[in-house]
């Protein structure tokens, strides 16, 4: 997302070499969407691997609406609307197929089978090869699983956003659906790399929301200096040790830490060499309970469509 949009000034060049990278390194499932910079993320991602499809499992999706100046218009969820946004979304990857089709955000005005309906035409046409949700609740994903099998609940989760604990989490265990949570690096802040709102460029979408906003900011940073405090215990970085807890919570979970360089990017794969123990897991939880985040995850506007 952030190479495209809402994370500051884009650079193609270094998002394509990023990307490159990764595969390189053996990250083999990159996740955008059609929102994404009004589908110029996905032209990026296809440009990105041409050559290199065949090493790459591709996650996108639909349902979040926007004109051509970039307006938010809604959700959509109506079976027409799926169909058009897969074969958009095809075209602009260079793709025959998508890995895993998600819908960004459930639509309250469309019931959720007719949705999924939809999409899983899509998979009996060999456009899509697995169906996923983001954002949606408990009951939502029972429905949806009654209509077609789920592989996956997109739902953001890090120390700084635990909402899914619970109910959540264990619907997607219930009913074997994967879980990928995204901004496991609570947006960039548990790195420790935003020490001030001015750490942010002027057009950064960070900015309006609530966690980075005053008092909030000043409660969450103390947060993040005892997990830079426990980061130099283990001798790595705090995004690193951010990660990792993540990593930890099971094998069902797959983080989808969002990046535009290379040198971060090789930060987050690092992750993969920090081994928590019960201590360390402890330690972390007294850091950052469950709760202890100052401020909603998004502006109201937005919040109002998460979890539904």
């Amino acid at each position: 997302m952030g190479m495209s949009e809402f994370y500051g000034t884009p650079d193609e060049r270094e998002s394509i070499a990023t990307i490159h990278r990764a595969l390189d390194l053996g990250v083999n499932f990159l996740d955008t969407a059609d929102m994404y910079g009004c589908g110029e993320n996905e032209r990026l991602v296809g440009q990105a691997i041409r050559r290199r499809r065949d090493e790459v499992v591709i996650a996108t999706k639909f349902g979040n609406v926007r004109d051509d100046q970039g307006a938010f218009l809604g959700v959509n969820g109506r079976p027409e609307y799926v169909r058009e946004c897969c074969d958009a979304s095809l075209q602009r990857l260079g793709v025959g197929h998508i890995d895993l089709y998600y819908q960004h955000r459930v639509d309250p005005g469309v019931p959720i089978e007719e949705t999924v309906g939809a999409m899983a035409e899509l998979v009996a046409a060999g456009k899509v090869r697995y169906l996923g949700l983001s954002e949606a609740a408990p009951a939502t994903l029972r429905r949806a699983a009654m209509v077609h099998p789920i592989s996956a609940l997109q739902t953001e989760y890090s120390l700084w956003c635990r909402d899914v604990e619970g109910e959540i989490l264990a619907t997607c265990r219930e009913l074997g659906i994967g879980f990928v949570p995204y901004s496991p690096l609570g947006r960039g802040f548990l790195t420790g790399k935003i020490q001030k709102i001015d750490d942010l460029a002027a057009d950064d979408w960070r900015r309006l929301g609530p966690r980075f906003q005053g008092e909030n900011f000043a409660h969450n940073l103390a947060i993040v200096r005892q997990l830079e405090a426990l980061a130099r215990k283990k001798q790595c970085k705090p995004g690193q040790l951010a990660l990792a807890w993540v990593l930890a919570q099971g094998d069902d979970v797959v983080p989808i830490p969002g990046t535009k360089r290379r040198s971060y990017l090789e930060e987050n794969v690092a992750a993969l060499q920090v081994e928590l123990t019960a201590g360390d897991l402890a330690e972390l939880e007294l850091a950052a309970p469950a709760g202890s985040t100052a401020g909603a995850r998004y502006p109201q506007s937005s919040m109002a469509a998460v979890n539904r």
